[in-house]
């Protein structure tokens, strides 16, 4: 039987809408994901590498999960180079003064292996940093190396994010809005005093506190970061047996580039404020390396590749409040 012309028009008219539909729906699914996902960070390494060119490294890292989709997609990403004077970043937007304000203080807190990085999480107030008359807690700080932002068209050898999440006071519960302090670090001569206190100052099992620095370092992270077992390396956790002052690395830090980015590991979630610091801080080539040595997921670096900026604005902030308060700090000691 012989079709018609006008009905073997139409046959292929109704399939052809209906995959229309699916493809819509199946394009959709991600960001529908993207959108309902949580905002935190991942804690699991195992999903994702930092090796290039892994079928889970970062150039996949948005075709592995839904929920992860904005890695691939997102326009808003993680880290870039500030200020963009390569011309990928938009125009300085200040200066400004007075818009951010930090207020640190000593805390309690829990040195934990990620397995993709070294974190230390506060167990109590560590303090707030102030941006547009928003409050954002300190949650918790950790390492990358090496640095995830350039600066001026420059990567550094090391880069420490300090997490902050507004809300979480006892009358109102934490929100989903982020802002990470960036900072900066080259290999000099001096160490990181943070680094080297909190690696000390962890419970370990072997370790004693009247080793050389080397040694007590070492066995700090062999002990304290890695895990003794070493088959609970990733996950493990050591409680810091004294309070970290979260203000001393970023102190003297007073003026900063400011933009609207993404967190750089899994989901990607966009709509973080990122403030990085513009002082380039020194550490030792010792801290750096132990760090490395600590995580285990076989990468030579932990850090992202530069992202496309798209255009996005960076600021320029100047932090007069702190300084003043640093100033009369150590006037004090002095």
């Amino acid at each position: 039987m012989a079709w018609s012309s006008d009905r073997a028009a139409a046959v292929p008219t109704i399939p052809t809408a209906v995959f229309v539909v699916v493809v819509s729906l199946f394009l959709l699914l991600p960001l529908c994901a993207v959108r309902h996902a949580m905002a935190q960070e991942t804690d699991d390494e195992a999903e994702f590498t930092y090796r290039s060119g892994a079928d889970n490294g970062p150039d996949r890292w948005g075709l592995l999960r839904a929920d992860w989709a904005t890695c691939y997609w997102g326009r808003l990403q993680s880290p870039i180079s500030v200020p963009g004077d390569t011309g990928a970043a938009g125009p300085i937007t200040g200066p400004r003064t007075g818009r951010l304000t930090r207020s640190y203080r000593p805390s309690p807190a829990t040195l934990v292996n990620r397995g993709h990085d070294i974190m230390v999480r506060f167990e109590g107030n560590a303090g707030s940093l102030l941006l547009d008359s928003v409050a954002y807690k300190l949650r918790q700080m950790h390492w990358h190396s090496p640095s995830e932002h350039a600066l001026h068209g420059r990567r550094y050898d090391l880069e420490l994010h300090m997490l902050h999440q507004s809300g979480g006071d006892d009358d109102r519960p934490a929100s989903g809005k982020y802002a990470v302090v960036a900072q900066l670090f080259e290999i000099g001569d001096h160490r990181d005093e943070t680094l080297r206190m909190v690696i000390l100052s962890s419970h370990t099992r072997s370790c004693q506190n009247d080793f050389d620095l080397k040694t007590a370092l070492a066995c700090a992270v062999a002990g304290a970061v890695l895990g003794e077992d070493r088959g609970q390396e990733e996950g493990h956790e050591e409680w810091i047996n004294y309070h970290v002052g979260p203000r001393r690395p970023v102190r003297g830090s007073d003026e900063y580039y400011r933009y609207t980015g993404s967190f750089t590991t899994p989901p990607c979630t966009e709509g973080i404020v990122w403030t990085v610091a513009t002082r380039v801080r020194r550490v030792s080539r010792h801290q750096v390396e132990l760090l490395r040595e600590a995580v285990h997921d076989h990468a030579r670096r932990n850090a992202r590749p530069l992202q496309e900026a798209n255009g996005r604005s960076v600021g320029l902030y100047y932090n007069w409040a702190s300084s003043l308060t640093s100033q009369q700090e150590d006037g004090r000691r002095n």
